[in-house]
């Protein structure tokens, strides 16, 4: 293929000179409203009575709503269980009851400060082990099966159990949730929000407020972070000012403060896991049976779904062949927990790779060795998941020998292993090693969400204007896609315009998550601009037969010539890899070359070539189509939800990492030394944006498993709820030693262009750290546990536990 593109960001320039827009960038209309909410102090309580009143009576108040004033009260991206206003009763501290609208956010503040509910307290179930002795659960029990791991287990010649308990997490995006909507003529509404997915947002919108959805265009132009966060739970937040809006003919604009949108907004889903394994003397892995619980908060969302990938994660990479995992998602009175990079899988994968790391332990292996003899490969059939999906383009086995090599895993581990001798005697800071690995579905698991569509728009001086569905976030997904549809055309980037997300130019659409973005849209992209260019190579074939005296450009306003005519690129097309030269990845049509700008074909004008805005016009002036709408959907997808088999997932993104950290015995502090990341990223489109992309990941991924801790009180209020209170990585906290490598992988020819996806997988990579946290932490002299179990996230004090568990039994009791 031709060499990766090193470019920036679409953005980078605006985002450095601060002309990037955001929402709450947008100017203000001179009639325009700020909206503030209304919410409940309680985790679960009987509304009694909200008394309006005095709050009317706040200067600059113009209107306060509440549930009375919705259409249709109930949404939920899989079930529709959750109010947009509470009614009768809430059941979560931020759960909405009331809209204030004002002519400032002055104003608003203080009408808010003035609506006055009245509540009676009720009984709250607060934690997943509440939830499972009140069986209070959100849909059914789920079951994936393999083999018979019950009688694999009693019969195994080892045997170990246990728990890992995973707490939530913030998503901490930037720009907090937003959305301003302007009314419009004959009913018409147009709603800006920064939303992962404009087409959810598009209907809650329309089906609270009674709309058709042809009476509502939800536009996205980029969002100050998302992480998942907005996948779901931007919607109410645009049906509130819509609502505003629709009511009082004015502009509404609302903009969430980051104590509002961390209290009210749901976050990573804590998870509880149980699990019981068998393996033999040398650490092979006989039996698995797992039961998974998380919690979902006081409404579904998407936790299902959540429950569902982590349970096709659980294997991580590594073959079981008997294996049986259960999910349920139990219901408290907390937020609903949403979507979060990674979904799923960080929980499946956790709880592995702590297996792994006790395996070892128990037969004085090095964890990597007991990985090594698990890890998926072709020999012996052990490339066959749990739920029967082969692992093709297996590339485990290699990622995991060159990062061994690489980062001197060996030699590292003997002079760890003397360090630790010598600092449980002086009392240093403990060191940790550990070499993890990730094998991430690529594919949304819900089959219908895998399309996508896309329209370009090629314009008579060459240069593009594309549409998609895809929305971006920082994560460069526009960048990437106007890439693949320059190089086809043999243009620069930056000759091509990337349109703001917009339901009225592409309807239907998928949220951008499940790392799907620029596969799902860059492919429906890439075939539409693939017809555009078979349609201009046919042009070019029979210019170049015609006289160029002859050509349109000459001759159009006369009418004295017949007009070329060319056969459109079938519609049946929906490969995005048909007919492409695999060594370029580009498609090739008649023999005509679009290179550098220019278009190649002997006999096309005086140097055998023309620009490409030439042979554009050409096109133009002989009425031949220069725009196209693409559909594409991801193929041989077959799973079963039901049954628990199938093909889940187009292909698998993997990766290896190796952490070393330090942990202080006496304050628990825990530090990265160093990390190594070796990734299989296909053949990217975008080097620099997708090592980018990974260390960011890994990052976040550091945050949730060693610092984010979010605090509640014994009345669900949530506590952390501002960077003051709540830790996210800082540059301090970044590996002081930090090496990302891509791996050259030729072989995903399922994929367009041969790439594999990089949102969602790095950041399972940062279990690195906490595996590496609890090798060092081990070997304290106070330690009770062989292996000390660590909560996620191992922050401080959890380490200090770990170590000092004597220490903190005293000091709990006093």
């Amino acid at each position: 293929m031709s060499t990766f593109s090193t470019l920036p960001h679409d953005s980078a320039h605006t985002h450095v000179t601060g002309e990037s827009e955001f929402i709450d960038d947008r100017p203000r209309a001179a009639n325009e409203l700020d909206v503030d909410l209304v919410y409940s102090p309680h985790a679960r309580a009987r509304i009694k009575k909200i008394r309006t009143e005095a709050a009317l009576k706040v200067p600059g108040v113009v209107g306060i709503f509440t549930a009375k004033d919705i259409h249709h009260n109930l949404w939920g991206t899989i079930f529709q269980d959750q109010p947009l206003l509470a009614d009768q009763e809430v059941f979560y501290v931020g759960e909405v009851v009331a809209i204030v609208a004002a002519e400032s956010r002055e104003a608003a503040s203080r009408g808010r400060e003035a609506v006055v509910v009245e509540y009676e307290p009720l009984p709250a179930i607060l934690s997943i082990d509440e939830a499972k002795k009140h069986e209070s659960y959100i849909g059914f029990p789920r079951s994936i099966k393999r083999g018979n791991p019950e009688e694999a287990f009693q019969s195994a010649p080892h045997r170990l159990e246990g728990q890992v308990v995973i707490r939530g997490a913030d998503h901490f995006y930037l720009e907090s949730q937003a959305a301003v909507v302007y009314p419009k003529e004959d009913g018409q509404l147009e709603v800006h929000s920064s939303s992962q997915h404009p087409t959810e947002t598009q209907h809650v919108v329309a089906h609270g407020l009674g709309l058709p959805d042809r009476d509502v265009t939800c536009i996205v132009k980029r969002m100050g972070g998302g992480f998942g966060g907005k996948e779901s739970q931007a919607a109410p937040i645009a049906a509130y000012a819509a609502l505003v809006a629709h009511r009082l003919k004015r502009p509404a604009r609302l903009v969430l403060t980051k104590d509002d949108d961390m209290v009210m907004t749901g976050k990573r889903n804590p998870f509880q896991n149980d699990y019981r394994v068998g393996f033999d003397s040398d650490g092979r892995i006989l039996s698995l049976e797992a039961d998974l619980f998380s919690d979902g908060g006081a409404y579904a969302d998407l936790s299902t779904s959540i429950m569902e990938r982590a349970m096709l994660h659980s294997d991580n990479a590594y073959f079981i062949p008997h294996m049986r995992v259960t999910g349920r998602v139990c219901r408290t009175h907390f937020h609903p927990h949403t979507a979060f990079r990674g979904f799923g899988g960080p929980k499946g994968v956790a709880m592995i790779e702590r297996i792994i790391e006790e395996i070892a332990v128990a037969l004085g292996k090095d964890s990597l060795d007991v990985r090594k003899i698990n890890v998926y490969r072709a020999e012996g059939g052990r490339d066959i998941t749990h739920y029967g999906q082969k692992v093709e383009n297996n590339q485990l086995p290699e990622l995991f020998k060159k990062l061994e090599a690489s980062c001197q895993y060996r030699s590292r581990r003997t002079e760890i292993e003397a360090h630790n001798s010598r600092a449980a005697k002086t009392g240093e800071p403990l060191r940790g090693l550990s070499l993890t690995a990730v094998k991430f579905g690529i594919s949304f698991t819900t089959r219908f969400l895998n399309q996508a569509n896309a329209l370009v728009i090629v314009h008579r001086d060459g240069t593009l204007q594309v549409g998609t569905g895809a929305t971006e976030m920082g994560q460069g997904v526009n960048a990437r896609i106007a890439e693949m549809v320059a190089r086809e055309l043999g243009i620069a980037r930056h000759e091509v315009r990337m349109l703001p997300t917009s339901t009225d130019r592409n309807a239907n659409t998928s949220p951008t998550a499940a790392s799907s973005g620029t596969d799902l849209n860059g492919a429906a992209a890439l075939l539409a601009v693939r017809r555009i260019k078979k349609r201009l190579s046919q042009v070019a074939v029979q210019l170049a037969a015609i006289d160029p005296k002859r050509w349109a450009s000459k001759t159009a306003g006369l009418g004295t010539e017949e007009e070329i005519l060319v056969k459109n690129l079938s519609s049946d097309l929906n490969d995005p890899n048909e007919g492409a030269e695999w060594s370029t990845g580009m498609a090739t049509y008649d023999g005509v070359e679009f290179s550098e700008g220019r278009v190649f074909y002997p006999g096309l004008g005086p140097s055998g070539s023309l620009s490409l805005a030439e042979l554009v016009n050409e096109a133009y002036l002989n009425r031949i189509s220069l725009s196209e709408y693409a559909h594409y959907r991801i193929p041989n997808l077959n799973f079963d939800k039901i049954q628990g088999k199938g093909n889940a997932f187009l292909y698998f993104t993997q990766g290896t990492a190796c952490s070393e950290v330090s942990v202080d015995q006496q304050t628990g502090e825990l530090k990265v030394l160093r990390t190594d990341i070796l990734m299989d990223l296909g053949r990217p489109v975008n080097q620099a944006l997708d090592i980018s992309q990974v260390t960011g990941a890994f990052v976040q991924g550091m945050g949730w498993v060693s610092t984010e801790k979010l605090f509640y009180n014994s009345k669900g209020a949530l506590l952390s709820h501002a960077p003051s209170t709540y830790k996210i990585p800082n540059i301090q906290d970044t590996p002081r030693e930090f090496h990302v490598e891509l791996l050259a992988n030729e072989g995903n020819t399922v994929n367009v262009r041969g790439t594999k996806a990089v949102g969602e997988p790095p950041l399972l990579l940062a279990l690195s750290v906490w595996t590496a946290a609890a090798d060092a932490v081990r070997h304290s002299g106070e330690a009770e546990e062989k292996l000390p179990r660590l909560e996620i996230p191992a922050t401080q004090e959890e380490c200090l536990r770990a170590m000092q568990p004597a220490r903190f039994r005293r000091w709990d009791r006093a």
